[in-house]
C-alpha cells in the first residue's frame, strides 16, 4: 500500500549532553513531504528530541510543521508529531499525531497512523506514515 505521507528529512545539527542519570540529543532538521494527498516543505524549527534514561529504552519525539498544498490545491499547514521507542536497531516504528489547516486533510487528526523511520544516509532520514492496515517503508 502507498502511505499517506512520505517526509525526507535532512539532518542539520546535532546537539548531545551526557548526565549522570542518562542523556539526550536534539537534532534540527529541514526537508520535504511529497504524496497524492499533501507537498510541502518542512519550516524552520523542526526538532527531534531522543532522551535516554539510563535502564530504559531511548523515547524519540520529532516535532515539525510543513507548509504546502494540499491535493485540492489550497495552501495549507500540517503540523506533525512523531513518538516512538527505540529497543533495538531494527526498523523504528512511531505513532505520528498530524493537526491540519487543511479541510481536505482534516480526517488525518482521527485517523490512526503508524510511523515508519527508515534511514537512508548518515544525514537523511525517510519517514513514511500509513493508515490502518497498511506497513512498510
Amino acid at each position: 500500500m502507498k502511505p499517506i505521507f512520505v517526509v525526507e528529512v535532512i539532518l542539520d545539527e546535532i546537539q548531545h549532553i551526557q548526565g549522570d542519570t542518562g542523556e539526550v540529543t536534539m537534532i534540527l532538521f529541514h526537508g520535504n513531504c511529497k504524496s497524492d494527498i499533501f507537498q510541502g516543505e518542512i519550516i524552520p524549527g523542526g526538532v527531534d528530541t531522543q532522551i535516554k534514561k539510563n535502564g530504559e529504552s531511548k523515547k524519540i519525539s520529532a516535532r515539525y510543521i510543513l507548509k504546502g498544498r494540499d491535493y485540492t490545491g489550497k495552501e495549507c499547514q500540517v503540523f506533525i508529531e512523531n513518538n516512538g521507542v527505540v529497543d533495538t536497531e531494527e526498523q523504528l516504528l512511531t505513532k505520528p499525531v498530524i493537526y491540519t489547516d487543511s479541510e481536505a486533510l482534516k480526517w488525518l487528526e482521527k485517523e490512526k497512523l503508524i510511523g515508519y523511520v527508515c534511514g537512508e544516509s548518515e544525514s537523511h532520514i525517510r519517514i513514511s506514515i500509513f493508515g490502518r492496515n497498511q506497513d512498510g517503508c
